[in-house]
């Protein structure tokens, strides 16, 4: 099954790029999740939007992402939470979450689709989490997570 990536999916490929699957894969996992549309003619002349949209946001180069990764390793990230008894947290830390809260530190501004959370954060305390700003570069933010 011949398909176009409209958001990023590890393993296969950034958004825009065309595809070859098998057609159990596309038609039960990647289509109805959005991750991808049907590849037609049609569909063809998207593709161009779809770059230019991800060339807007996208970190291009590798020295690019290395001095955003330089910048975030010296932050100091809070995120202020409500919490319950024992410092758990109602609910979990989202990606989008932490996007914020680099932002409000005078951080760079990331996109929360490249923000990769290991285990669900669901307690107060300091954290790890991976940026992974270029295919070549990752970064680290230690996320200190506080009573609100």
């Amino acid at each position: 099954m011949k398909l176009i990536l409209t958001q990023q999916v590890s393993g296969l490929g950034e958004p825009g790029d065309v595809i070859e699957v098998k057609d159990g894969y596309g038609r039960n996992y990647l289509v109805p999740r959005g991750f991808a549309i049907k590849w037609t003619r049609g569909a063809e002349k998207q593709i161009d939007s779809i770059k230019k949209a991800r060339s807007a946001r996208e970190i291009a180069t590798v020295e690019h992402a290395k001095e955003v990764a330089g910048r975030l390793g010296g932050l100091k990230v809070t995120l202020r939470t409500r919490t319950g008894s024992n410092g758990r947290l109602f609910g979990a830390v989202t990606a989008a979450d932490i996007a914020d809260a680099v932002k409000a530190a005078d951080g760079p501004d990331l996109d929360k689709r490249r923000i990769e959370i290991g285990n669900p954060i669901k307690t107060v305390g300091a954290h790890r989490v991976s940026v992974r700003l270029h295919a070549d570069v990752n970064a680290t933010i230690d996320v200190n997570v506080v009573e609100a």
